[in-house]
């Protein structure tokens, strides 16, 4: 079911979801296959068309990238705590409420009906920036458009990479049988209804802070 958002209203309140994913309602892999056609007509540079989805099911592998997840998030934990903003700051004041929604997923992540890892041709690890920048440049736009279709449809996600971290992208490759060495993982989204839907505009910075016209 479409909840009939306006294009405005999609952009503005399509949120990472956390604490709000239902964990305990069945996704239709239908509804999840009609988000990913939608997410094809994203654009594409020079229309290769490298992007590929990788979404998981089986309760096994769920928890196997969970584990993953988890093992990584102490370590990330740990390097994000001594880099703090000041009080003051806007993210200093949110960053409670973030880690808290951050450690609920690592405790629920294995419960996500779904779970979907996008992936781009080429291995992008040690990749000139040219080339970096054009294929993240052909999968991000494809991966927010599968955001946003989730979120008309009343469904959510969160966008993470610490699975990424200290190998743990070969080890979820030799999971799911992705060629490592021949494509670039971009991160790890569970997938689950949301808890209602009445998503808001999140608190930002100042578009003053961060816009600059003709130079920095």
């Amino acid at each position: 079911m479409e909840l009939g958002l306006t294009a405005d209203e999609v952009l503005t309140t399509t949120r990472s979801v956390r604490k709000r994913l239902d964990f305990d309602r069945p996704v239709d892999r239908a509804e999840v296959e009609r988000c990913l056609e939608i997410a094809l007509q994203a654009p594409t540079g020079s229309n290769k068309q490298g992007w590929h989805f990788v979404v998981v099911e089986d309760a096994a592998k769920k928890q196997a990238l969970a584990d993953i997840y988890a093992r990584n998030f102490q370590k990330y934990a740990a390097m994000a705590a001594s880099n703090e903003y000041e009080p003051g700051d806007l993210r200093y004041e949110q960053k409670d409420k973030v880690t808290a929604s951050a450690v609920h997923l690592v405790e629920n992540f294995h419960r996500s009906p779904l779970m979907l890892i996008p992936c781009i041709d080429g291995q992008l690890d040690r990749a000139p920036g040219f080339q970096a920048a054009s294929a993240w440049g052909s999968l991000l736009p494809a991966v927010w458009s599968f955001m946003m279709a989730l979120r008309e449809r009343g469904m959510g996600s969160a966008w993470t990479t610490i699975h990424l971290m200290d190998g743990g992208d070969a080890e979820a490759a030799e999971l799911l049988g992705i060629p490592h060495d021949k494509v670039t993982q971009a991160g790890l989204f569970p997938i689950a209804h949301t808890i209602g839907t009445d998503f808001k505009l999140a608190k930002r910075l100042p578009l003053d802070d961060v816009m600059h016209w003709d130079g920095w």
